[in-house]
This record gives C-alpha cells, structure tokens and sequence, in this order.
C-alpha cells in the first residue's frame, strides 16, 4: 500500500494557502484535486463544477489515473442526477458515502469504475463505491461536488477520515468561490472602465443617434450582451423609434414594426424592478404585450433557475425630471444566465449617462470614484491598492522613506453570514470599513481588496503607530458591539503587519509577508502580528 505524500494536516494548510494564491481556476482545482488525493490517499479525486447557465456539473478536473480521465473529463451530469447521489439516505458526517449496489449507475450515464473485485470485508472499499463532498460558498449555494475514489488503504472511509475530507472540501470551496469573485471583480472593473471611456466619448456629442450608438457599442462590449438596442420617444405620436444598435441591424428592428410607450408601459411594473431595470420572464411579458407587438426570440438560452431564457431586460431613459426620454433594450447575455445585480447596476448606470448625454447633462463623479473604490464599502478597491502599494515602495526606495502595510481579515465572517444572512454579512463590513476610516491618520489610506480583506498603508509608520491603529479599531469595534445589532457583537479582525524597506523592499514581497504575519496572528490568536527580524 502507497502513503500519501503529505499528511492530511499539511494539507489543510496546503489548500489555504491555494485560497490566498489567486491563481487561474483550472490551475487553482488541478492543486486542489492534487493536493486532496495526496493528503488523503484517493488515487482519482474528480471536481464536477456547478454550471447555472446549463442547472448541471461538469467534470473539470481529474487527477489519477488516464483511464479515469477519459472516463470523467468533460462530462456533464444533470443536476436532478445528483439529486439522487446527493440524498440524505447516503449523508454521513457531511459527506455522501453511496455503497455499492445502491444506486443505478447505469441509468445516470457515463462513471468510473475502477478494476478490482467485490471484497468480502464489509470495510473494504468496492469498486462500485463512491464518494463525494459538496462544495459550497457562504452562502450555502453549491458550487461543485468533490469526487474521490480508489483509496490507496483499500478500506471505507472513517468518520474521522470523513471529517477531514469534508474540511478539506470546505476550504477548497473557498479558494474556488475567492477565484469566481475575483474575476467576477475583475469583469466589473473592466465595464466601469468601459463605462468611463463611454461617458468621455459621449460629452459634447450633438447627435442623439452616435450618443446612443457609442452607448449600444458599450453596453455589447463590457457587459457581454450580443444584442443592444436604444430607442427615443417620439413626443409627438409616443411611438418608441430605434435609434441605434449594437449586434442587431438597425433596420431590422425598424421592420419590426412600431410599438408605442403605451403598449410598453405595462412592462414597467415595480414587481419586475432589478436595480433600476426592469427584468421579465418571457410568460411575464408576453401576457402584459398586446398581441400584435411581435417578440424578439432569443438565441443565447439557458435551463435551470438561474439562465437567461427568453427573458426581457429594459431599461428606462429619463431626464432629471423623470419625464421618459426613451428606452435601452438588451438581449441574449453570452453566458446564458439572468444577469447578476452587478451586472444590472452598470446597465443601469450606462443608461444613466446616455440620458445625462441627451439632455447635455454629465454625472461623472461617482463613475470616477467607483474605478478606484469598492461600492459596498466606498473604500479604496483592489485596484486603487496595486497602484498605490507600487508607488509607495518606488518612493521609499529612492527618497529613503518608510511606511508600513497592515493586512486585516475579519474574523469568523463566514460563520456571521452563514447564521445572520448576507445583509447582514454586508453590514459588518461596512461597518468595519467605516471603523478603519475613523481609526487612520490624514495621510494613511485603507481598502477592501477582497470579500473580508482589507488593507492599510501607514506613512512613515514605526510599530507602535501601527499598534495604534489596531488598539483605535478594537476600540470603535467594542462600541459598535454596544449598538445593540447582533451581527456586530462578535466583529474581530486579525492583522499582520509589515514594513518599508525594513522587512522588504518590493511590493510583491512586502504584501506576502504582511499576509503571513496576519496568519500568524490567527493561529496564535493573538490581534495583531508584526514580521519577525533577525
């Protein structure tokens, strides 16, 4: 019998500090898969990975055998499938442990079996067994399922062996969900960057229908919508007339006919409000339209609750006044799914400052601020973080200055989320990140650069004006538990904190090491944790 390489302990760590690597998600699961198999002993370890525009899980990674890859990789299981693995009958400490003889594999299409024959040892492991842990955010949503197989020891698994997969599967949820939020933050960057270049384009333009085009050929580009139309109202007859688009031909939605305000008003009804735009199913719409309004087919359609299936999006266009100037509609999302509430707000603002554009007004300032800032806690953002970090350590190095860079991650924020809900979880944080801005000095800055991470840079810091700035925060947090919010009586964050040139003299290395002394401070429970020297 082979040992696993690493211990289940090692592990443990091993997939946490994948959760703070922020490397590219096949990379991220291939480690995972890797690291599972290795500590635990598994020779297959397969993740099925939740796909909402499809409602089923595709295999995405195997780390075993070849025979085992050509088996799994790439097949899609239908979500209903997993009903049947996934049921309470087969739950065991968290996990889902299906003996052999249980379930009609045949019937739930292709799976690996490996070579062996049926033991007589009701603990051994049989070939026909199988093993899985969900993956889910904090939420509670399922992101995927963990598949392990071929245990190198030849035996069923112990509880206790269980509660380590489960652990491990638990922390590899979180490095998959930080990798998802990543790029979803990076998606939404790129569209309000997207979304200022617009705004810049459209400043002074005298044509409502190259505003408009601008506006389409935006909206199609940083928010993946293949089709984007905008249309203006015509005062005199209130018929809705395209102006511009982007995927459709403009002539095409003409010979549409013309559909007018009234027969589009009764879509506009608050049930269906998503962030400032108006969001229906296709059953919804078609029973509001007059039957002679013809319906666009989508092409881009999903299945499951959460795709985009014929749904319509529309979004008002309006003057300061509230008087409707027109309408945006989109379609057919290219990842077939109902758009997020991100997604939604920067619909919306884009429609925003098409209308400021036709009425010759501009409301620049909060787009501006939103490139560099976090708009839940309007702390300065990742991307404001880098900037910034480089441009400190490039001055410290040549005008012989210091400063310091203190990482802090809020304490047991899953577990607030998990019992008190995600606006609640959103509150704390605000609340942390007003606590932060009280606690710093004029010229130091803080950010949020991830879901409970936050970060300080202090000028000119010495220790003890780091020590401040933790005891202030302890301080302010021990008022907001006397507020009376439940949510708020247990906020704790640790720190680590590192400093400028003294323990490093490169953004890279200064961030790394602060991250280690805050993890340094979790494991010793202690506040606060500095670099070690010498």
């Amino acid at each position: 019998m082979s040992l696993p390489t690493i211990s289940p302990l090692r592990g443990l760590v091993e997939v946490t500090r994948l959760l703070r690597a922020r490397e590219d998600l096949p990379a991220l699961l291939d480690a995972v898969a890797r690291t599972i198999g290795e500590a635990l002993g598994y020779r297959t370890v397969a993740i099925n990975l939740y796909r909402p525009e499809w409602d089923d899980f595709e295999v995405t990674t195997v780390y075993g055998n070849e025979e085992a890859r050509a088996a799994l990789l790439g097949y899609a299981r239908p979500g209903d499938d997993w009903n049947v693995l996934l049921s309470d009958r087969f739950e065991r400490r968290g996990a889902y442990v299906v003996p052999s003889g249980s379930v009609d594999w045949d019937s739930l299409g292709p799976s690996y079996v490996p070579d062996g024959t049926r033991a007589e040892d009701p603990d051994a492991w049989d070939p026909e067994d199988a093993l899985f842990v969900a993956m889910r955010d904090q939420h509670g949503t399922l992101l995927g399922i963990l598949s392990v197989d071929e245990p190198a020891s030849g035996r069923r698994p112990t509880d206790d062996e269980l509660d380590v997969l489960v652990s491990l599967a638990d922390h590899a949820a979180l490095a998959l969900e930080a990798a998802r939020e990543a790029a979803a933050s990076e998606r939404h960057q790129r569209a309000l960057e997207e979304l200022l270049d617009v705004s810049s384009r459209i400043t002074g333009e005298p044509s409502n229908a190259e505003i408009l085009r601008r506006v389409c050929t935006g909206i199609r580009g940083a928010l993946d919508f293949q089709n984007v139309c905008a249309a203006l109202v015509d005062p005199e007859t209130g018929n809705v007339v395209p102006q511009a688009a982007a995927g459709w031909q403009l002539e095409e939605l003409s010979d549409r006919g013309i559909v007018s305000v009234a027969e589009i008003e009764p879509l506009l009804d608050d049930a269906f409000l998503r962030e400032g735009c108006y969001l229906l199913t296709h059953e919804e719409a078609r029973a509001r339209l007059a039957s002679t309004v013809e319906v666009y087919p989508s092409q881009l359609n999903g299945r499951g609750p959460w795709a985009w299936n014929r749904h319509w999006l529309i979004v008002p266009l309006r003057d300061g006044g509230g008087a409707l100037l027109g309408y945006i509609w989109v379609d057919n999302p290219s990842d077939r799914l109902v758009p997020s509430a991100d997604r939604l707000q920067a619909l919306r603002i884009f429609a925003n400052d098409a209308a400021a554009a036709l009425v010759s007004g501009r409301h620049l300032d909060e787009l501006r601020f939103l490139a560099d800032h976090d708009p839940l806690t309007r702390l300065l953002n990742r991307r404001a973080f880098v900037s910034r970090l480089d441009g400190e350590v490039a001055a410290a190095n040549r005008y012989d200055r210091s400063f310091g860079l203190v990482i802090a991650d809020l304490d047991d924020f899953k577990q607030l989320n998990d019992r008190y809900g995600h606006a609640a979880g959103d509150a704390a944080l605000v609340a942390f990140a007003n606590v932060l801005g009280e606690s710093l000095r004029k010229p130091d800055d803080a950010f949020r650069i991830g879901g409970d991470e936050f970060a300080v840079l202090i000028a000119e810091a010495t220790e003890e004006d780091a020590m401040q700035v933790v005891a202030r925060v302890e301080s302010l947090l021990e008022k907001l538990a006397a507020g009376g919010e439940p949510w708020l009586a247990d906020l704790s964050a640790s720190f680590g904190c590192a400093a400028c040139p003294d323990d490093a003299k490169d953004a890279k290395t200064l961030f790394r090491l602060s991250d280690e002394a805050l993890y340094d401070a979790k494991r010793n429970g202690t506040v606060l944790r500095f670099v070690a020297r010498g």
